[in-house]
């Protein structure tokens, strides 16, 4: 019976320590080279680059304008919603505004994360990855390294393989 009172508390302390632990970790110091600007979540709020610890991350080149970045990006939204524990996106805006930019996240319900629209670090990124056409997807791994320029056909063609795949190319 003593155990069952203990129960609820101990699951608590897992949980809380588990997240205070969460967010200790920090960011590669390539990955802080690679995202030199501030980093915003999906409402336009600045947050801690180290969200991105330990996670692959998608780089999406996009805007709403390219009727191929509408046709792929909810193919995205749903492979990152499905992998967001090992995953995650930051987008780099090729909209004609600020407002586009962040009218196209919210009204296709990208819940991840996005560089300031026409922001430095955005052209560093697009000028890095020599970004000639959109929809464009980079993947790189936790430490920094580009483990592939051609994530919208890994995403298209093998959405359930992709991440395993990615992992091992890290």
């Amino acid at each position: 019976m003593k155990l069952l009172k203990l129960f609820p508390i101990l699951l608590l302390s897992t949980i809380l320590l588990g997240d205070s632990y969460a967010a200790k970790k920090k960011l590669s110091p390539e990955l802080e080279d690679l995202f030199q600007g501030p980093l915003l979540d999906s409402k336009g709020k600045e947050v801690s680059k180290d969200v991105l610890a330990g996670k692959t991350i998608g780089l999406y080149f996009s805007a709403h304008w390219c009727p191929p970045c509408r046709g792929f990006t909810p193919k995205l939204v749903e492979f990152r919603d499905s992998n967001k524990k090992d995953f995650e996106v930051v987008f780099v805006s090729s909209d004609r505004s600020p407002k586009a930019h962040m009218d196209y996240m919210s009204g296709s319900k990208m819940k991840w994360y996005t560089m300031p629209h026409g922001s430095d670090a955005a052209n560093a990124l697009k000028k890095k990855y020599e970004v000639r056409g959109i929809p464009y997807l980079v993947i790189v791994s936790p430490s920094g390294k580009t483990i592939s320029k051609n994530g919208r056909n890994d995403v298209s063609s093998n959405a359930k393989g992709a991440i395993k795949d990615w992992k091992k190319k890290s």
